[in-house]
């Protein structure tokens, strides 16, 4: 849940960016010195001219004014030009340090976050989120206090030039400010819930895509294009809900200040006609006065638009505030000789099934070993606890004899080579692929695709620098799993995970990267999932799993007398061979 934020809130929350940018901040605040300044001496400056030069016919004011008109000018357009441009430098910098650090952030977090959240909705985070946030400090915040200052300016000027005339004209100001409240509390939930919906709708688009060929091969496009129809409906009714409240400040300001206007045209118009203030200083007052309303009215509009960006403030600094829950310790992880599971017992967040339960089994280096088993049984849960991806509920998983709570999770992950039955591949060249966890070495690149029997179909295809399309889409199954193979190996791990990692492999190619992968296992612990048992016949030790426990441990033969569920396995085979 994000916590409920105030503005109050959020400005804490940006310390740290007050401090980095503090000049650029300092020149930005001269910028609205200033713009407001000039606003208001602008205003003043009515009075002289009208009494002055037009009334009076002083001929000296006559050259003296218009320079000082032009120099308020230039000073006025000065600020603005320091405010537009510093605003601008803080603002495009914050959005680059702040995206940097939510994804930095992300990035730590368990699997189970990513699990619970989905991806478009993750980038809708890192994009208009953090888009809405920076608004706050870089423009937002900034363009209230010009607002603000320029307001209270010329109201200065108001009050100068007649501070009767100024009673009756801000005495409707708390008149509307009551109902200003009332539109900024619903503004605030219409903005919460329109990141909540473009979150939906990225989320939905980016399923379309990912999903294209099974959309395709079933004639689906109207099925998806009615769902998206659907998503789209809803955002837009939300943001026309929000345009509704917001449109409603502007006029509702600009009608009470109305009455205002009129009231000091009244009263204004008799104390010009009886003599007690001069044309000048009327005109003066009542060009302050409506100068005064609009920067009054976009106060109104911009805290709206606060409220807006708060609600973003909230998903954002939800995200920038989450810790992991698997921490890790603090010893380095130098090599893995041994791996023992002594009564693992695991389920899922909010899952009252225990997935794994009670497991036990140990291997060591220069060993393979296979688990088999139905699906669902709970060997790919056994792979997420050995990545530390999970933790577990009960029991000890020991490398080197001590539990992997003791180690930490870098150094962990540096020593096992992971290959999944998902194949994932970044549009970059085979190279940057094959060398994904480390520094690109040719030599090592060739290698690796070598022993996963993949340097031919790359040199075909044009070499190690030629490019992957995104997601692999210019590769067959068969290819992408010996990239991922070869990923694996380039990383020359103490432990290689294989999890159905020759699937989609041919017979040929299948031969020749369990050839690899046996010759491998002389410096290596490996450890293999497969639901083809030609492929983990020859591993040193076959662990048979069902509904998370343990039913057997041996090699094919021993398995074949002992385990009736292994024997099934085999002849099942068997009759879909023949």
């Amino acid at each position: 849940m994000h916590k409920e934020m105030t503005l109050k809130d959020v400005l804490i929350r940006f310390k740290p960016f007050y401090k980095k940018y503090w000049k650029q901040f300092f020149i930005v605040g001269i910028g609205i010195l200033l713009t407001s300044g000039g606003t208001s001496a602008t205003a003043y400056m009515i009075k002289p001219i009208l009494d002055q030069i037009f009334i009076e016919k002083k001929e000296t004011m006559l050259y003296f004014v218009p320079f000082l008109f032009v120099l308020v000018y230039f000073l006025k357009n000065a600020g603005s030009y320091l405010q537009t441009y510093y605003i601008s430098y803080i603002g495009t910098d914050m959005l680059r340090v702040l995206r940097s650090k939510v994804l930095k952030n992300i990035l730590r977090l368990d699997m189970d976050f990513f699990k619970q959240h989905r991806s478009g909705e993750l980038i809708s985070r890192c994009t208009n989120d953090i888009g809405a946030l920076q608004s706050i400090v870089s423009n937002i915040i900034p363009d209230f206090l010009t607002q603000l200052i320029t307001a209270i300016g010329l109201l200065g000027v108001v009050v100068i030039q007649s501070p009767k005339l100024a009673f009756f004209a801000l005495i409707v100001l708390p008149i509307a400010i009551i109902p200003l409240f009332y539109l900024v509390k619903k503004l605030k939930l219409y903005a919460r819930n329109i990141q909540e919906k473009n979150s939906d709708l990225l989320s939905r688009l980016g399923e379309i895509f990912s999903n294209i060929e099974l959309v395709k091969a079933n004639n689906a496009q109207n099925k998806e294009k009615e769902k998206f129809d659907k998503e789209n409906e809803s955002f837009c009714k939300v943001i026309l809900k929000s345009a509704r409240i917001g449109s409603l400040t502007s006029p509702m300001m600009e009608i009470i200040g109305s009455i205002g206007v009129a009231v000091v045209i009244i009263v204004g118009g008799h104390e010009v006609i009886r003599g007690n203030m001069s044309v000048g200083s009327f005109f003066s007052f009542i060009s302050a006065l409506f100068w005064a309303y609009t920067p009054i009215k976009r106060l109104s509009s911009l805290y709206g638009s606060i409220q807006g960006a708060v609600a973003a403030s909230e998903r954002t600094f939800y995200l920038l505030d989450l810790e992991p829950k698997i921490k890790g310790g603090d010893k380095k992880l130098k090599n893995i000789e041994n791996i023992k599971f002594e009564k693992v017992k695991f389920a899922y967040d909010n899952s009252p099934r225990n997935v794994l339960n009670g497991i036990d089994f140990n291997f060591s280096k220069g060993e393979i070993l296979a688990l088999v088993g139905t699906s669902g049984g709970g060997k790919s849960s056994i792979i997420n606890l050995l990545m530390y991806f999970y933790e577990k509920k009960e029991g000890e998983i020991l490398f080197n004899d001590l539990d992997i709570s003791h180690f930490n999770i870098e150094s962990l992950r540096d020593k096992i080579g992971l290959v999944t039955q998902n194949i994932y591949l970044f549009n970059d060249s085979f190279a940057e692929n094959v060398a994904y966890s480390e520094n690109l070495d040719e030599k090592r690149v060739v290698e690796a695709l070598k022993l996963a029997n993949a340097y031919e179909f790359v040199e075909s295809m044009g070499g190690i620098y030629a490019e992957i399309k995104e997601h692999g889409k210019n590769l067959s199954g068969g290819q992408k799993q010996r990239i991922a193979i070869a990923r694996a190996l380039y990383k020359n791990p103490d432990l290689l995970i294989f999890d159905e990692a020759t699937s989609a492999l041919d017979n040929e190619s299948e031969r020749a990267v369990m050839q690899t992968i046996e010759n491998l296992k002389k410096e290596r612990l490996i450890l293999m999932i497969a639901h083809r048992l030609s492929t983990v016949e020859n591993a040193d030790k076959i662990v048979i799993i069902d509904q998370g426990k343990v039913l057997a441990i041996g090699k094919d033969e021993e398995l074949l007398k002992t385990c009736e569920l292994y024997r099934k396995f085999k002849n099942k085979e068997k009759e879909m061979k023949a």
